[in-house]
């Protein structure tokens, strides 16, 4: 500490400071927790019940995406959604809302997981210190959240509920005729009755035993077991869902390979919802680019199913451009289509080509080959546009059904078994892939939709596709002709034929697939879910549940080499023998038998499904939420017709995996009459990122940010030049900034107030800590406003603000609270710095100014405002107070002289609109009765218009 600043707080010992900031703060926190400052009433009688005129309120529920508790802790990027949302809660609070503000912690997980591997330490021990750390963390911001309401989805008291709410969805069906999900009971007497046939190749149902039964409601369950293709990641011992594998093939936590295998897996019948899911986004007030998102990944596409003859089998396909099957010059199967094995004949037919081959000698070899190639890629990667086209022929022909063509079938690693068919008809000529595989493949190809580029049908001249939606058919012309069509009208034509043969039908598909839900890991929910001797699967009675994690020794699922694809995953649950089997009675007349329990757990995005709900009902012990506390915070309303949250904030990385999964989970349980809203999150808002620069020296290893210095425009570390590159900000990356140090320098209200001044809440930007000191020093203009720096008094007078105040105050007002509204907090901020500034310059301050300023500034800096608003003599906690509210006669503009000169001599002076158009100040000096005498019916040659001071006319 210098000299100067010892003198400085001698001359001004009240003058705020980090330190006194820091006082502020812990007292005020303290007295927020002490009194329950935040706590929200539910309607009811229930534990969280309260004033009946505050449950009368408007409400408004707001909520942050959950965080995880990592043990690196936060850095200054993390509390940005927490302090904005914060800041509009406190904000709705005082425009007499009634608000749910609270947070948990989503405590399942690899990260836990990863670190009990490493150290031994039981996850819950680590995830629980986290914990506490950031709440200490968190806490000390000021946020103001609902503390009675927190939770992690670790406390088997919630996690109960997760588990119940799996069963729910284990035991019930999509009823495509009411278009909802239904008990599966009912589908049970809807077989019973015969009023619904069972699926073919089954008897009827009063003649299957109990394992047929149980395979029968499997093809209907919205939650099943199934043998499937999985993305296996040996590296993690771990299967991985389609949105956690990377675009190059490889899992997203830990970068590892990812295969193709079969395994049995439990699902979710999401794509049950497809519709829905697409219907209900219009519904919502959500961002365009995220909407767009959901609806490309469900990928709803109208088309035709349509059936290929191959010897006495028939490859069923789907396409979206039925009008051009008379183009389908050969086929693809994916690698793993259950028809291939069937069809590869011993030996190639006569006349294959040799590019044909892949340079095997029989069919059966190269298909092989193929497989095992096709295998270590992952459906992204398949899917990726790749320079060089790869496939095989099988050895074996279709036929063509709109002309008889004798066709030839190939695999190749761009058809997907989970996609549509598995199978595809290539028109080579009218689609990208298929006319690089074609030129790849020496494969004919067919025009039959008539170019509008000028290039004529004769494909060989061809060096790309041709592909419109708005052009004629030709060359399309058998049994059935649409050939002059348009596409539309085509696709009208061909599907009535392929119906009126019994060949094919207009169908809808989806890119969508159903939700794999199992994961081989220790630390997450353990499925409710128990294997009888019959290896039929039963669901745990509710008074069974929580089932809980026992203890193991290995808390690791057992991992592989990386690359090694022929692997099975093997659960640490599995290892506990006497939790996996046990002798259960399950009330159902049958008595105490033996089963064993299922050994996968479910995915860290279970428990975030649906902790919106359990927000609204913590504690509550017999039901998953009291359903008027559910109507009351969360049910459909004027403007809001599938209800939700009112305001949800998150990073824009979740829209598929997490929004689509909780929107889904909504629409089941609002179904089956658990809650009365259908989404989850009626508006959401996707904040930016602060980012940080990262410095690397020549080896490209970051070095710690806060010891690089600049010189001309060029950066140094310890005398070596570095390179500084803009990105994430992070301990690995050796510049994370933490709010601890933040709130030690200035104070968690300047921490606050910068995070919200740096930019509009939705765009990305760059931390500054030089630039904090501008929102430190706002604070302490605002302070020496109110206290006398150098004896602590309270200076404001009880005295009539002066008419310049009166207006730059509620012009404050407006402005600040219409930016509130809209989360325009950066634009706020200057708006009350403007105020504040101008009431800097004002030699005494009135109290009605300086109260009103304090309300202002209470949603941003809570802390200093509840001091000053305590030290102006009020009882009551700013919370709580009403903000300000402008009045209209000090909005409008105070006017201005223009004067008006004829011939350069000032003839008129008009009071006029700081803000009047050029066109509106010389129509109203032309009409000055002055200055029609003036020109004395002379003409006007030009009139110059200086708004709003000076109009100058020169006569004709």
């Amino acid at each position: 500490m210098t000299e100067t600043t010892n003198a400085a707080e001698s001359a001004a010992p009240h003058r705020y400071t980090a330190a006194l900031a820091a006082d502020i703060e812990a007292r005020w926190q303290d007295f927020w927790e002490k009194q329950g400052t935040y706590e929200a009433p539910n309607p009811g009688d229930g534990d969280l019940s309260g004033d009946p005129a505050t449950v009368a309120r408007p409400k408004k529920f707001i909520m942050d995406m959950f965080p995880y508790p990592s043990g690196a802790g936060l850095h200054v990027g993390h509390p940005l959604g927490y302090i904005a949302t914060d800041v509009f809660a406190r904000f709705q609070r005082m425009t007499g809302h009634n608000v749910l503000h609270t947070l948990g912690f989503d405590a399942f997980g690899l990260p836990a997981e990863q670190y009990a591997v490493q150290t031994g330490t039981h996850p819950r021990t680590s995830t629980e210190a986290n914990i506490v750390q950031m709440r200490a963390q968190l806490r000390r911001l000021g946020l103001g959240h609902d503390q009675r309401r927190g939770f992690a989805t670790i406390d088997p008291d919630y996690y109960k509920w997760t588990q119940w709410i799996f069963l729910q969805i284990f035991n019930s069906w999509y009823d495509p005729e009411a278009d909802k999900a239904r008990p599966i009971g009912t589908l049970i007497d809807q077989f019973a009755s015969g009023k619904r046939e069972t699926p073919e190749g089954f008897g009827r149902w009063d003649e299957l035993n109990d394992v047929q039964r149980a395979e029968v409601l499997g093809e209907y369950r919205l939650a099943y077991a199934s043998d499937a293709p999985v993305n296996w990641c040996p590296g993690l011992g771990t299967v991985l869902a389609n949105e956690e594998v990377t675009a190059e093939g490889r899992s997203e936590r830990g970068n590892y390979p990812v295969f193709k295998a079969e395994l049995r897996q439990w699902n979710m019948r999401i794509t049950a919802y497809a519709d829905r899911l697409l219907d209900d986004l219009d519904g919502l007030d959500w961002p365009e680019a995220i909407k767009l998102q959901q609806r490309n990944w469900i990928g709803r596409s109208e088309g035709a199913r349509v059936e290929f003859p191959l010897g006495d089998e028939k490859i069923e396909i789907f396409t979206t451009r039925q009008d051009t099957l008379f183009g389908a010059t050969y086929m693809v199967l994916a690698p793993e289509h259950p028809l291939v094995d069937g069809v590869v004949p011993v030996e190639w037919p006569e006349g294959t080509h040799e590019v044909w081959t892949g340079g095997h000698a029989d069919p059966a070899a190269a298909v092989a080959a193929y497989r095992a190639q096709a295998a270590s890629k992952s459906d992204v990667e398949r899917q990726a546009e790749a320079k060089d086209k790869t496939g095989v022929f099988t050895g074996a022909y279709a036929t063509n059904p709109v002309n008889g063509e004798r066709i030839p079938v190939f695999i190749a690693d761009y058809v997907l078994m989970g996609y549509g068919t598995g199978a595809i008809m290539a028109v080579p000529a009218h689609d990208h892939r298929d006319f690089a595989f074609a030129r790849a493949f020496e494969l004919p190809m067919r025009c039959v939709v008539e170019p509008s580029d000028g290039r004529g049908t004769d494909t060989d001249r061809w060096d790309e596709a041709f592909v419109s939606y708005d052009a004629r058919i030709v060359n399309s012309s058998g049994e059935v002709s649409l050939d002059g069509l348009g596409v539309t009208e085509a696709k009208a034509r061909i599907t009535e034929w392929l119906e009126s043969r019994g060949i094919g039908s207009g169908t809808v598909n989806y890119r969508l697939r159903d939700w794999l839900f199992s994961r081989q890991r220790y630390w997450g929910e353990p499925f409710p879910i128990i294997y009888d001797e019959d290896g039929v699967a039963h669901s745990l009675p509710e008074s069974m549940l929580p089932l809980q994690l026992p203890e193991v020794d290995d808390y690791s699922p057992r991992t592989f080499e990386p690359d090694d694809a022929d692997t099975v995953p093997e659960t640490p649950l599995s290892r506990n023998e006497e939790w996996v089997n046990v002798t259960l009675d399950l009330g159902d007349g049958k008595g105490p038998r033996r089963f064993r329990r299922e050994t996968n757990t479910m995915p860290n995005w279970a428990g975030s499904c649906w902790y919106e709900l359990r927000y609204l009902d913590p504690h509550n012990r017999e039901r998953l939420v009291d359903p008027e506390v559910e109507r009351y915070w969360m049910g459909p309303r004027e403007g809001m017709p599938h209800g939700g949250v009112d305001l949800y904030v998150g990073g824009a990385e979740h829209a598929v995996l997490h929004l689509l999964y909780a929107r889904f989970w909504s629409k089941v349980l609002y179904d089956l009459g658990h809650v009365s809203s259908a989404e989850p999150f009626h508006k959401l808002y996707n904040q930016g990122m602060i980012q940080a620069y990262v410095y690397r020296d020549s080896r490209g290893i970051a070095v710690p940010a806060a010891e690089v210095e600049e010189a001309e425009g060029e950066y140094f570390h310890n005398g070596e030049r570095v390179s500084r590159l803009l990105g994430k900000m992070g301990k690995s990356l050796k510049n994370a900034v933490t709010p601890d140090e933040m709130c030690a320098e200035y104070g968690a209200d300047t921490l606050r107030l910068y995070e919200m001044a740096m930019g509009p809440l939705d765009v990305s930007r760059p931390w500054d800590t030089r630039a904090v000191v501008g929102q430190y020093r706002l604070l302490q203009r605002l302070w020496r406003n109110v206290v006398d720096e150098a004896t602590g008094e309270v200076t404001v007078v009880d005295a009539e603000p002066d008419e310049e105040t009166l207006r730059a105050l509620h012009k404050a007002v407006d402005g600040v609270t219409q930016d509130m509204a809209a989360l325009r907090f950066n634009t706020a901020i200057a708006k009350i710095t403007e105020l504040n500034n101008h009431v800097t310059k004002v030699r005494e301050v009135p109290r009605s100014v300086a109260e009103q300023m304090l309300l202002l500034i209470a949603p941003l800096a809570p802390h200093v405002a509840e001091e000053l608003w305590r030290r102006l003599g009020h009882e009551e906690s700013v919370v709580y107070e009403d903000f300000p509210v402008a009045d209209p006669a000090y909005l409008v503009d105070e006017t201005v002289t223009c004067v008006v000169q004829v011939k350069g001599k000032v003839k008129a002076r008009l009071e006029v609109s700081p803000s009047i158009s050029e066109a509106d100040l010389e129509a109203q000096a032309l009409a000055e009765p002055a200055i029609v005498g003036a020109l004395g019916g002379a003409g006007i040659r030009k009139v110059i218009v200086r708004a709003p001071k000076l109009v100058n006319v020169v006569p004709g």
